[in-house]
């Protein structure tokens, strides 16, 4: 899958996404494409035959998984490989029948506390009970900046446009101002307070999490 020859598709109507997840995975010799919806995916489909699927499973006004069991009723399709991308599970998709492992991400097995915590120095987030702590002092964030901060924690080191963050962490990024994304950074730092130095911005760029 590895090729540079590697044809890769995001069926996602959110424009954004596509960019985060060349960013994200680093792989810039495979060849992106991107679309919007499912008619648009299956004309891709039968005209190029990618390689791999990157497929959001909760598009606005489709149900994302109609595309999968399309493929899998095919008998020339049925063994594309396809990821599908969902920060959350429906009820709906949690009862679809689904050839394992085809959902993905899935928890990972026997995690132990320990291997659970996101940290970065000094500054510790536990994501189940989605506390935030810097040192032996608990910090209190808001929603919004949690999963900024979260979000940072996940790939340290890693610069993110203000564009890339709207799209990754808010739903309605489409009626956002980009500046959005910089209140929202000037609130964490203001509630890490002396970790506050961990979020840097990368003038002309974003903002990244140092992997310290």
């Amino acid at each position: 899958m590895t090729t540079a020859n590697t044809i890769v598709l995001v069926v996602d109507d959110k424009p954004a996404i596509a960019e985060l997840l060349k960013y994200s995975l680093h792989e810039d010799e495979w060849i992106w494409h991107s679309v919007p919806s499912l008619a648009q995916a299956w004309d891709f489909i039968g005209r190029e035959r990618p390689d791999l699927l990157l497929q959001e499973s909760m598009l606005r006004h489709e149900g994302g998984m109609r595309l999968l069991a399309r493929l899998r009723g095919d008998r020339r399709l049925r063994d594309k490989p396809v990821i599908l991308l969902a920060a959350e599970c429906g009820e709906g998709e949690r009862d679809a029948p689904l050839p394992p492992p085809e959902f993905i991400p899935q928890p990972p097995p026997e995690e132990t506390p320990d291997e659970r915590l996101l940290r970065s120095g000094r500054l510790v987030l536990d994501p189940l009970s989605c506390t935030v702590r810097v040192g032996n002092h608990k910090v209190e964030v808001r929603q919004a900046e949690y999963r900024l901060l979260r979000f940072l924690l996940c790939h340290p080191g890693q610069v993110f446009t203000r564009a890339q963050l709207l799209a990754h962490l808010w739903e309605a990024h489409d009626t956002l101002d980009q500046r959005t994304v910089d209140v929202h950074v000037l609130r964490l730092r203001k509630a890490l307070g002396r970790a506050k130095s961990l979020i840097k911005t990368v003038r002309g760029a974003g903002y990244m999490l140092s992997a310290s």
